[in-house]
């Protein structure tokens, strides 16, 4: 039985364990004459039942901390805050974006209308099955996935408006195409254009609203957007239905698609010129009272940022809720309309009178879900969630009983409510969305909401919809897609609200360490560290390893950071490589946040870290491995010829051995090429991990000699030691962590005084 792999409980009976056996074998030995004295085995067995002890009072303490601490509702954004009218909100942002961003997205409904209501014309002019089209349309909506995430990384990193305006173009330029398909095939692809392109209202649009416009009126912001573009889609599927009826035959539905391109584009055209607000401006404005800008913003990684939210409890619900809603929600709108036609007999024109009629509902009641909304998050964001789970409940019930009405005018009755809640809840979700988030991910926050709902459930509903309609009938269908999966995303968003006050505390901790950081730069912009992490909180799994880490590294400074077995040395190490991104907390190099970066731009910034362990390519020979080491200065063979100079140089031990196979090396040369290889790029900071792990003494003097002469040139370095004698040799100051929090930061020989902690590095076995 391994210890570490007990929970504490089970470690104390373990230990209780260990010291009956160790009772029962000195009592067995006495017997039979062995020469052991009483009070020895009781020794160990006491020593054993302590130490084991004491790895469940860590355990104990590691399940029980928590460095951060949930806020009170009334210091979170937004809440609290005085009301503003939708008049005035609007003002505080200007008219104009939200205007352009309002024609953009209602044409966007327009076009999602006219596949839905020509579907049937569409299937006969093709001569395809109804799961054929069924497919087409929902599988157009899915592209959003390819387009959600790089627009969404556009986002966070660009000006919003040029992107706006060049995917408004493009999806002009899609729509037009659609109407000159000349068979399914060619169709699906024009709509793999206009999903890629749309995408863009998705997850720019609701960035730059966001940070246009106060919290305290995004509610009614998203249900003035919803109820237009709403209003749009009432009306359109009676407008397509006529263009298509006026054309007349069964090409007429080529029509609507050809004069749509033309106001798009022309809006496109004016989305060049919006202005671009500071990012994150309102919650900065109600957490701090100013909006301070960062002006050099590091590039985000779309793995950190993904990595980051899917951290964010209040995210991973909404998301995984409204992907399992999405099998019913997006293939809906395809199947009523065949079943319009094939139960009721409506032609195209019939049919978007029916849409419209369902779709009344939902303009007179989303602007007072909006207010209310707005009304509800100003006192408890956690209720304002619990009402989108309320709003979606009964959709369950409803869908069944529409499809088993006698006649069109009650099918369109029932119809009204379910788009009024549908219409209502999809609203407000990205404001709940765009407050969870930290602000810098804020596209890339709605690119995976957008992935996970179009991806998972309009592909997956798609699929199921083309199985099922061919065999059951869109009746049957719906009900079998609709119930389970209405049931279970509500009921995941009611279950859910418990969590969104406290990611809030996490943005409104953020925003304050931000500023005092920001206080600092401006007030002592000498006193600037080289690298700085700060309340860094890190979790495997559901197991949390880093407590509020942080500490400071000067320029030229050699840190030793210390500690005992599993206290997160290793665990930090990565997360200031990049290779690990914290739940919370912030990593800065030269006072620039670089918490989303990925680990592959933060070595081109300039951090390099020498792992332990296998550090080389051991099927390859020395020189190839240093050759693989410049392969990033191939444009410059001279450049790369002056480093690897350099390196030969630096290790001549090295440098007569270019044949040698790595492998063949023995552990201390092998790390002796891996730190070379490091060294080859001029790191301005070196981050090793256990340098002298398992080395002979011989070879640990030559790599702590190396090590000197880099503290001579100014080099800063990072060192994890096993040895507290080596690290406190060659180290400015120390860093101790234990039970993943900094027990100890201060000068290196100040640690020596630390008699608690210098004992458990001692006692401490090897890892971290």
């Amino acid at each position: 039985m391994a210890a570490a792999n007990l929970t504490s409980r089970q470690i104390r009976v373990y230990a209780s364990l260990q010291l009956c056996e160790a009772r029962g074998l000195m009592a067995e030995r006495q017997g039979d004459g062995t020469d052991n004295s009483a009070s020895s085995q009781d020794g160990v067995a006491s020593l054993a039942a302590a130490v084991l002890n004491e790895e469940a009072s860590r355990l104990d303490d590691a399940a029980n901390e928590n460095a951060f601490v949930e806020l009170e509702t009334e210091a979170l954004p937004g809440v609290g805050a005085e009301e503003l009218s939708l008049r005035e909100g609007l003002a505080k942002g200007g008219m104009t974006t939200f205007m352009i961003l309002l024609v953009l997205n209602s044409l966007d409904e327009l076009e999602l209308a006219a596949l839905s209501v020509l579907a049937p014309d569409i299937r006969d002019s093709f001569g395809v099955s109804d799961g054929v089209i069924v497919f087409i349309s929902s599988a157009s909506a899915s592209f959003f996935v390819l387009g959600a995430m790089p627009m969404g990384y556009l986002a966070d990193r660009y000006r919003r408006s040029p992107i706006i305006g060049i995917a408004s173009l493009v999806f002009a330029f899609f729509v037009f195409l659609s109407g000159l398909a000349v068979n399914a095939f060619m169709l699906f692809w024009t709509r793999f254009g206009v999903g890629i392109a749309k995408s863009n209202t998705i997850t720019v649009h609701s960035s730059l609203i966001a940070d246009t416009y106060p919290i305290g009126v995004r509610g009614r912001i998203g249900a003035l957007n919803t109820m237009v573009g709403r209003a749009i889609g009432v009306a359109s599927p009676a407008l397509v239905g006529g263009i298509a009826a006026l054309a007349g035959g069964t090409e007429g539905w080529r029509w609507a698609y050809l004069l749509l391109g033309v106001p798009v584009a022309i809006f496109a055209v004016l989305a060049f010129k919006l202005p671009e607000p500071i990012r994150g401006q309102w919650e900065k404005k109600d957490v701090l009272g100013e909006a301070i800008e960062d002006e050099d913003p590091a590039p985000v990684s779309v793995e950190a940022a993904f990595e980051r939210l899917w951290r964010i409890k209040t995210m991973k619900t909404v998301v995984v809720a409204f992907a399992a809603m999405g099998f019913a929600l997006f293939t809906a709108p395809v199947l009523r309309n065949l079943f319009l036609e094939d139960h009721f007999g409506l032609d195209a024109f019939g049919r978007g009178i029916v849409e419209t009629v369902s779709g009344v509902g939902i303009i007179a009641a989303v602007p007072f879900v909006g207010r209310r909304f707005d009304a509800v998050y100003r006192a408890d964001p956690s209720r304002a969630l619990a009402l989108l789970g309320l709003m979606l409940l009964p959709v369950a019930v409803l869908v069944p009983i529409q499809y088993f009405m006698p006649n069109v005018w009650l099918f369109a009755g029932v119809g009204v409510f379910v788009n009024l809640l549908t219409g209502s809840a999809f609203a407000m979700v990205g404001p709940i969305i765009q407050g969870i988030v930290p602000y810098r991910l804020r596209g890339l926050g709605t690119a995976l909401l957008t992935m996970y709902i179009f991806f998972v459930g309009a592909t997956g509903g798609g699929l199921l919809s083309a199985m099922f309609s061919d065999v059951y009938g869109p009746r049957v269908t719906v009900v079998l897609l609709t119930v389970p999966a209405m049931l279970i995303g509500s009921l995941m968003i009611l279950n859910g609200a418990r969590f969104i006050n406290h990611d809030l505390s996490m943005v409104v901790g953020e925003l304050r360490e931000e500023e005092a950081e920001h206080r600092r730069q401006q007030l002592d912009p000498e006193s600037v560290p080289v690298l700085q992490v700060n309340e860094v909180d890190f979790s495997y799994g559901h197991v949390q390893v880093l407590f509020d880490v942080g500490f400071e590294v000067r320029r030229g400074e050699v840190l030793a950071l210390l500690g005992t077995n599993g206290a997160g040395k290793s665990t930090i190490l990565k997360i200031i490589a990049g290779l690990a991104t914290p739940e919370r907390g912030v990593v800065r190099l030269n006072g620039r946040t670089i918490s989303f970066v990925s680990a592959e731009k933060r070595n081109a910034m300039g951090i390099h870290m020498l792992a332990g362990g296998a550090g080389v390519f051991p099927d390859l020979s020395i020189g190839d491995n240093m050759a693989m080491a410049a392969y990033p200065y191939r444009a410059d063979s001279d450049e790369s010829a002056r480093r690897l100079s350099v390196a030969w140089e630096r290790f001549p031990e090295l440098a007569g051995r270019q044949e040698t196979r790595a492998g063949d090396l023995s552990g201390g040369q092998q790390q002796m090429l891996a730190l070379a290889m490091t060294l080859i790029h001029d790191p301005e900071i070196v981050i090793i991990d256990e340098l002298s792990l398992g080395l002979a003494p011989t070879v640990v003097q030559r790599l702590l000699t190396i090590v000197e002469e880099l503290k001579a040139q100014g080099t800063t370095m990072i060192i994890v030691e096993q040895s507290l004698n080596i690290a406190l040799s060659i180290a400015d100051r120390a860093v101790f962590l234990e039970k993943g929090r900094v027990k100890f930061e201060g000068a290196a020989d100040e640690l020596l005084e630390q008699d608690d902690l210098v004992r458990a590095v001692f006692l401490g076995s090897e890892g971290g």
